[in-house]
Parts: C-alpha cells; structure tokens; sequence
C-alpha cells in the first residue's frame, strides 16, 4: 500500500499543492498542519503506525517529512525497520524502493554520522584545550547563603517558588534539586 504524508507549518498555510502530487500515487494520503520540529505529529505517527511491509510512504518533498538531517533519517530508519520503503517525489533519488535510492540514503545516512562523530571529536577536543588552560566549563555554583536562605524561605512556606528564585537568584530547577538533596541529607556543595 502506498501512503502520502502532506505537512504544513502553520495553519495558515495550504496543503494542496502537496495533496494534488500525492493522490494520483496513494491510496491513502495522511495530512496535518504542524511545525515538522515536533518530535510527535498526529498524523504522522498514525501513518507510522500502519506500516507493513512493502508498503511505501510517498512524500512531495523530504522537508515534509523531517525538517532536520537528523530527525529526516530518525523516521526514514522507523520506515526501514518495519520493512516500507520512502519515496520523495521532488527528490528522485531519495526512492528506497529502487537499489540507487538504498544507495543514496545510505550513503548520505554515513555523512551525517561523519557530521555528528566529528563534531564530537572536536567539542572533545575544546573541552581538552579549556582544561589545560585553567577553565573548567560548566555553571558556576552558587553561593552556599543564597541556597540556605533559599531552602530557609522554601521551608518557611511563607513564600511563591517564584519569589524565592527573584529573591535569591537561584533557577527554579536548582531549588528543586536543593530541596531534595537537602531532604537525602546529602551535601548542598556538590
């Protein structure tokens, strides 16, 4: 079965154009109206969902589908585990369904793990070079009177969460994770 997969950023925006390419190669065409940067979309999670295998999803373009090299090879790799193929109609060669399709997303899927595996290497190798020259990195910690007189407030129950980070300048997550190392007994200087 071959499923078409329509995506729009906003509402505003209109989606035949996408829907006019699709329905003359689909039999079913899933199609929302969501920013391709959230990690879950609706429909495309249904579609996901009702994979089999030799089943092919079609898209208009792969922008539709993954506004990210990362997150596109993310759903391209879902697609590939439950034995589909994708197909992109403005990009020709992103066709799984052919052997130079395979080819070409599998080299462009190493790329992108060069792209990651290098950009390790040298954030690595930053944090090296800062470290031999004196810098540590990191948040600098807070004053142990301003966490005291925050957990003295926080206890006291006479104030908002959100007066005591003004009051003391301490972030809302720092004060939770004081509080509960405090009520572990544990050290507040860690």
């Amino acid at each position: 079965m071959k499923f078409g997969y329509a995506r729009v950023s906003t509402i505003d925006q209109n989606l035949d154009r996408q829907i006019d390419v699709l329905k003359n190669e689909c039999d079913r065409i899933f199609q929302e109206k969501i920013s391709g940067k959230k990690l879950h979309r609706p429909e495309l999670d249904k579609l996901l969902d009702q994979l089999r295998p030799g089943d092919i999803v079609v898209v208009a373009d792969l922008t539709r589908l993954g506004r990210s090299v990362k997150d596109l090879f993310k759903i391209v790799e879902i697609i590939r585990n439950k034995g589909a193929n994708l197909k992109s109609l403005k990009e020709p060669w992103a066709d799984t369904t052919t052997p130079e399709g395979k080819l070409m997303f599998t080299i462009f899927a190493g790329l992108a793990q060069f792209e990651r595996d290098i950009l390790s290497v040298r954030t690595k190798e930053g944090l090296a070079s800062a470290r031999a020259r004196g810098r540590k990195g990191g948040r600098p910690k807070l004053k142990k009177n301003n966490v005291e007189l925050a957990l003295k407030m926080y206890y006291s129950k006479d104030y908002s969460i959100s007066e005591i980070t003004k009051a003391t300048g301490i972030s809302k997550t720092s004060l939770y994770r004081y509080i509960d190392l405090n009520e572990n007994n544990e050290s507040i200087n860690k």
